[in-house]
């Protein structure tokens, strides 16, 4: 059985959830989420605790057992503490500011490079090097992060561009200029 699929999910104080078969939805301060699962799956409540479970032992329903327990989890989670996502902008000149909602990034190109929020994300600059993209959506998180920094990915040669809090680029060795062949 999936390690990670028979863990229960404690469902906090502000949370309420409501299923319906394969549908879910999850309402807290954060706001509200819903999703619909795999027919393979099946949810039961029992007070604050949220399990599930599979509804045959075939490839198929062991694959997705874990991801369904996993998506709902970070619903719960998503709507009662929220996700946060931090980027940091690296290279000479290279900034961000808020404009209303908006995010706006000076990246080195001939014009400003302007990123509205989805809904449900706020952007929260810190000084001018430091972006937080905070959402109660995992997913809708994630992906405007990743859209922030392919706006300029760090380059391996001098690590300029937007990267992950905590990010790691590994460096190249560039030109040396000097012993080529004649």
């Amino acid at each position: 059985m999936s390690r990670i699929g028979k863990r229960p999910i404690t469902i906090p104080a502000k949370v309420q959830v409501a299923i319906d078969g394969t549908n879910i939805v999850v309402k807290g301060p954060k706001g509200e989420l819903s999703r619909t699962l795999t027919p393979n799956v099946s949810l039961s409540q029992e007070g604050d605790i949220l399990q599930v479970n599979r509804r045959d032992e075939t490839r198929t329903s062991k694959q997705l057992h874990g991801l369904s327990r996993t998506l709902v989890a970070n619903m719960v989670e998503g709507v009662s503490q929220g996700f946060q996502r931090r980027l940091e902008i690296q290279g000479v000149g290279y900034r961000a500011q808020l404009q209303g909602r908006n995010l706006l990034l000076n990246m080195g190109y001939s014009h400003p490079v302007q990123i509205e929020p989805p809904d449900g994300i706020q952007f929260a600059v810190e000084g001018t090097t430091n972006v937080i993209v905070s959402g109660y959506d995992k997913e809708i998180v994630g992906n405007t992060a990743a859209k922030i920094r392919a706006v300029r990915p760090p380059e391996p040669y001098k690590g300029k561009g937007i990267r992950y809090a905590g990010e790691v680029v590994r460096r190249k060795a560039g030109k040396t200029g000097k012993g080529g062949k004649k």
